[in-house]
């Protein structure tokens, strides 16, 4: 099962991503400003997983990625793949677990192994 990762970005800012349950990043979040903030997009995320909208795109190095939308919103943009086939995979991930992952929270403090 994967599971929704809270971190803090170099700049203060708290973004998420969705790890597959072989912990690979399969999408990343924008930043936000306020933890709770963060923890409100993952939650109406996994609430309205079954309106989503992936639109598929190819990047000029010749990867694969996906942006996933939720009503008007860009809501997170995914990692690239080498391949349709992968990206495809990535995709059916989100499908079978977001909506019931787990979210770990690492945005508290800097070490996380002591």
């Amino acid at each position: 099962m994967g599971a929704f990762v809270i971190s803090k970005r170099f700049n203060g800012e708290y973004k998420f991503a969705f790890t597959s349950r072989k912990g690979k990043t399969i999408f990343s979040s924008p930043g936000y400003e306020l933890r709770f903030e963060c923890e409100e997009a993952i939650e109406k995320l996994k609430a309205n997983l079954n309106s989503a909208v992936y639109t598929r795109h190819k990047a000029a190095a010749g990867k694969y990625f996906f942006k996933l939308t939720v009503g008007e919103t860009l809501t997170v943009t995914s990692r690239k793949y080498s391949t349709e086939l992968r990206l495809q995979k990535g995709i059916d991930e989100i499908n079978q677990s977001a909506a019931t992952a787990e979210i770990l929270d690492f945005s508290q403090s800097d070490i996380i192994f002591g």
